[in-house]
């Protein structure tokens, strides 16, 4: 005799009543008709938008103690994750002049402050116990040098200028006026480079300052851990879009 019976309350066959509690509602999806749209687009348009300035990747290594509350016997795994804080871009010399008044920057450092997010996974004596979790932030801050030949496209640097006129006194020729001056500002606001995380890989290793038997806890552990981190770093420009339909068929 077969295992399986038809439940016709169910209306399925299954190995035995209890099946049904497993049965959860489902629903058929609909297949919508779908109908190629040609966009309306322009050509020799000028656009802003986000242009890479360099990709790098930076090591980081750091150290940290970080204790565990209650202690563990064994460390069953550390999940790690890379966060940013602050990515700045410092400009140190300049070369050509565009034609909207900036610079370009031919060298430059870039400040990075960041975390690296931890989480342990590990086990306490007990038999039975639950498996634990301690989540521990561990922070990072430096700085690396882009030259010129880091730079795919060089950033942009507007500077603002103040400047000051003084008068005679056309009474005293001798002497200037100390009453009148004429002044001048241009402000120019730049925009701030800025970056983005591409990727984190990570390379640790755990361990107790306390040597311990199979079976004995440890409330502490040390973590040396080397990060080699890859960033861009881009900045809002504008660019000049060409007909791309005509380059492309001649």
């Amino acid at each position: 005799m077969s295992d399986y019976q038809y439940d016709s309350h169910h209306g399925h066959y299954g190995k035995d009543s209890r099946d049904a509690n497993c049965k959860v509602k489902g629903k058929t999806q609909t297949q919508f008709q779908d109908t190629n749209v040609d966009p309306t687009t322009i050509s020799n348009a000028v656009v802003k938008v986000p242009v890479l300035l360099a990709e790098t990747t930076l090591q980081i290594v750091v150290e940290a103690d970080i204790p565990l509350d209650p202690p563990a016997v064994e460390i069953k795994r550390v999940l790690k994750n890379a966060v940013l804080t602050q990515c700045k871009l410092v400009p140190v010399a300049f070369g050509d002049m565009l034609g909207d008044g900036s610079r370009q920057v031919t060298r430059a450092k870039l400040f990075v402050q960041g975390y690296i997010r931890k989480d342990i996974e590990y086990a306490t004596d007990r038999c039975e116990g639950k498996i634990r979790d301690r989540i521990a932030n561990v922070p990072f801050s430096g700085f690396a040098d882009l030259t010129e030949a880091d730079f795919v496209t060089l950033p942009a640097f507007g500077v603002s200028e103040e400047s000051k006129s003084q008068f005679i006194n056309p009474k005293i020729g001798e002497k200037p006026r100390l009453d009148k001056y004429y002044f001048q500002n241009d402000v120019f606001y730049n925009e701030q480079p800025y970056c983005e995380l591409v990727r984190a890989d990570f390379f640790e290793l755990d361990f107790s300052h306390e040597y311990t038997m199979l079976g004995d806890t440890f409330d502490k552990i040390t973590e040396k851990v080397v990060l080699d981190l890859t960033l861009k770093v881009l900045q809002s420009r504008q660019v000049e879009i060409g007909d791309i339909g005509a380059a492309t068929n001649p």
